[in-house]
């Protein structure tokens, strides 16, 4: 009988990484992409403090309308507003109290937009 022996060194066995240069692009790219955001957070919120901190206050107080029974926005829009559009004080009035549509509840307080407050 014969026999083979085949010795493996562990020099041999071990292969190299090689990166192309697409691979270290993206290596670049996936290693600065954290640390990109977290200059433009820290950036952001630093001028935020610098400004004081707060977001300006409005120096005028909001004028509110409480909806009564059978009222809609469209004649909550013509009473606060006669002389524009109401599709415009509608759009306004939903977006001013963060309403989900235009469907508004008997009692119900809305805060009136300052453009179109008297």
């Amino acid at each position: 009988m014969s026999s083979v022996t085949v010795h493996l060194s562990a020099a041999g066995a071990r292969s190299h990484l090689r990166l192309t240069r697409r691979g270290r692009v993206v290596l670049v790219a996936l290693a600065a992409t954290p640390l990109v955001a977290a200059a433009l957070w820290f950036g952001v919120n630093s001028g935020f403090a610098a400004a004081g901190g707060e977001p300006p206050a409005s120096t005028a107080a909001l004028e509110h309308v409480t909806v009564t029974p059978g009222e809609s926005l469209w004649q909550i829009a013509e009473a606060i507003a006669p002389h524009d559009d109401p599709r415009d004080v509608v759009d306004a009035l939903v977006d001013m109290n963060g309403l989900q549509g235009s469907v508004v509840t008997p009692g119900q307080t809305l805060a009136v937009p300052p453009q179109y407050a008297k």
